[in-house]
């Protein structure tokens, strides 16, 4: 993976990336270092779109669809995050990054963890936000909140407005009435969504302690989904590794409060001293 280490010219381009049958959609924006930012399990790239601007000045944000989501196309079959960190890693040497720092938020923040320990040459520096550690399920860690959201991803659409009230606030749901229909294009029993859910449900066997990458953790007190002891539980495992609470926010930090969130990624990156190597995709 040859290339420069981060873009001095303002870019702003997307496209298409295709390899081994993926054809993943992609966008860029920005100048500086890498930034690649990971959705979470239900979203796509478009989750970010109140977080690229404020970044832009200080990096070139990358975001991209995963497998099954948003524009991005895949052969018809189930997909594990060894497989998405893969993805990952291909892109940040298709757009000629020797490496990158990475954002991953809920599910995003587990391919982003994968990466991290099956690409380590890849990444530069590490931001998990509300997400929770690759070797476990979500079940073993929060059983009644998986529960109660299998409860209402099995009832979509008509469960729609009720599963917002868990990702988002209420203060966020009464000031942004359309996030109440957040959810109602999600379609649980069509074959995509089974092989995405597939996906989400995978694991990696992997001790959190080999990250080697400088390491934040970024939750929101009021998470209903994955719960803040959950997320910060990553950061004993993972050596040197930092955190930050966000008062007042709930799951989707990045959609509810994108300042906040980009203030506490640029603190923490722009810490980041060069290093080396170069990484190796399969």
């Amino acid at each position: 993976m040859a290339g420069p280490l981060q873009r001095t010219e303002r870019t702003s381009a997307q496209g298409f990336f295709e390899h081994d049958g993926v054809r993943t959609a992609y966008a860029l924006q920005g100048q500086g270092p890498a930034l690649l930012l990971m959705h979470g399990a239900e979203a796509t790239r478009q989750m970010f779109a109140g977080l690229m601007p404020p970044l832009s000045d200080a990096f070139t944000v990358i975001s991209y669809d995963q497998r099954e989501c948003g524009e991005t196309s895949a052969p018809a079959q189930a997909s594990n995050l060894e497989e998405m960190a893969h993805d990952a890693c291909r892109l940040i040497g298709h757009l000629g990054f020797q490496r990158a720092h990475v954002f991953g938020s809920s599910f995003g923040g587990r391919v982003a963890q994968a990466l991290a320990l099956l690409h380590p040459e890849a990444v530069d520096r590490l931001v998990l936000g509300s997400t929770w550690p690759v070797p476990h399920a979500m079940e073993e860690l929060n059983p009644a909140g998986v529960a109660r959201l299998s409860q209402l991803r099995a009832a979509l659409p008509e469960s729609a407005e009720e599963l917002a009230t868990l990702f988002f606030t209420a203060p966020l749901l009464a000031e942004r009435p359309e996030l109440r229909s957040f959810f109602s294009k999600v379609r649980p029993a069509d074959d995509s969504s089974r092989r995405r859910a597939t996906a989400v449900a995978s694991r990696l066997e992997a001790d959190l302690a080999a990250i080697t990458a400088p390491t934040l953790v970024l939750t929101g007190d009021a998470d209903a989904v994955v719960p803040p002891d959950v997320a910060l539980s990553i950061a004993r495992e993972i050596p040197g590794c930092r955190s930050v609470v966000l008062p007042g926010v709930g799951h989707a930090t990045a959609m509810q409060a994108p300042a906040q969130v980009a203030a506490a990624l640029t603190q923490f990156l722009l810490l980041s001293d060069a290093s080396q190597g170069h990484a190796t995709c399969p």
